[in-house]
């Protein structure tokens, strides 16, 4: 029986990779609950530093949500499509960006709709050099659904984020790069070795470190500079008194390779 999301440890890293490779990794309400259900896991599991996702096949990290699973739901009910189809897709990409463990997309192929905005959602991204974007919702009529109106806005700019939106118009992996969606663009073939060794790049430090990171910016981006500055006060003040803020300066003085414990 195929799952829809294939596991692998490689070391520190958990590689989820989607797996529908015949509906273009399409993410069904299953694909999203399953998503849900491995972070849950890989949460609890202290071997695991941080996460890579991935598309299987040679086509398409994910073409978006299923569109013959959302027009099933929307011709039942409104509300049906909106708890199924709508708040699941949130809450998996709400779950995505507050992850305390760093989360990268290695974005091998075709991202549109969900899959553009699982890679705006995840910590980190990189991209292979025959990646492709797009925002297509609007040409079934409807708006983005996973976040990417609040996201892609957050992250492009405002009027850059509504020609994409508006038009449907796909974009390259360059374009992506230089909207801020991804961090590099790579060639293909190099693609999940370069995502595995950003991962690792940010493994080197504290885990506790990398989530109050992650908590202080994901929080933060929501509210004002001020109050902005008190979360950064509160997570510092969470990392003061641990073993790794120790070592980390011990490791400094006497120049050293630092051994973190995540505790």
């Amino acid at each position: 029986m195929q799952t829809n999301i294939l596991f692998e440890q490689k070391d520190r890293v958990a590689i989820l990779t989607l797996n529908r490779p015949e509906k273009l990794n399409a993410l069904n309400y299953e694909t999203n609950d399953q998503i849900l259900a491995l972070l849950d896991e890989i949460e609890q599991n202290r071997a695991i530093g941080a996460v890579v996702i991935t598309g299987a096949g040679d086509r398409a990290f994910s073409a978006g949500g299923d569109i013959h699973e959302f027009t099933e739901s929307i011709k039942e009910d409104v509300e049906v499509a909106v708890r199924e189809f709508c708040k699941r897709g949130q809450t998996m990409t709400a779950r995505l960006e507050a992850f305390p463990k760093p989360i990268i997309a290695a974005v091998n192929g075709i991202a549109f709709g969900g899959g553009c905005e699982i890679t705006e959602a995840v910590h980190l991204a990189v991209a292979s050099e025959d990646a492709v974007f797009a925002k297509p919702e609007i040409n079934i009529g409807i708006p983005p659904t996973f976040g990417g109106t609040q996201r892609l806005s957050r992250l492009a700019g405002r009027k850059r984020a509504l020609e994409l939106l508006l038009t449907g118009d796909k974009f390259s992996a360059q374009r992506a790069y230089e909207l801020g969606l991804v961090n590099k663009v790579v060639p293909h073939d190099e693609l999940l070795t370069a995502t595995i060794d950003l991962a690792n790049r940010v493994l080197r430090h504290s885990p506790l470190a990398a989530s109050r990171i992650i908590s202080a910016v994901t929080r933060g981006l929501n509210t004002t500079i001020e109050e902005g500055l008190l979360i950064e006060r509160e997570q510092f003040a969470r990392m003061a008194a641990t073993h790794d803020v120790i070592e980390g300066l011990d490791a400094w003085i006497a120049r050293r390779t630092p051994m973190y414990k995540g505790a």
